[in-house]
């Protein structure tokens, strides 16, 4: 279990870290719509304003998805074990080594590596719901999951 609360706390990390740089950028945008004073310049001055509101926004969508993304770790118990692949799973195949939790890319643990997916990826969908013996297809390979947990 040391492995996968290790797994799940640099999820987290991650998420924390990926959250700071969200929060940063809207505080930027909103002190730079908030200083941007009239030019002479107009229409240049509302083409600046619309772009900035256009960014709070696409920050503001990036914000509401990590917070899902952190919900949903949430509900992860570490603690937990599985036999079938399920949110919160550690995943061995003879291809490569998943944590079934949020997108994160590749983790390194004990000298072994593991790629955290979001069970709503198409190599997650294809694992949940899978035990050890089960096979699965993607991109034209074969995987065999030897170790669920």
């Amino acid at each position: 279990m040391e492995l996968k609360q290790n797994l799940y706390n640099q999820c987290q990390e991650q998420l924390n870290q990926r959250l700071e740089v969200i929060k940063n950028k809207i505080a930027d945008i909103q002190n730079s719509l908030q200083s941007e004073t009239k030019s002479t310049a107009g229409d240049k001055h509302e083409t600046g304003r619309a772009m900035l509101q256009l960014e709070r926004e696409k920050a503001g969508q990036q914000l509401a998805e990590l917070q899902k993304q952190q919900e949903l770790l949430r509900k992860i118990n570490p603690e937990q074990k599985h036999q079938i692949v399920a949110l919160g799973s550690i995943v061995k195949t003879s291809g490569a080594n998943y944590f079934i939790s949020v997108s994160g890319g590749e983790l390194k643990c004990n000298n072994e590596w593991f790629y955290a997916i979001s069970p709503a990826t198409p190599i997650g969908q294809l694992l949940l719901s899978k035990q050890v013996g089960n096979s699965i297809r993607f991109r034209a390979q074969q995987f065999t999951i030897t170790e669920v947990y």
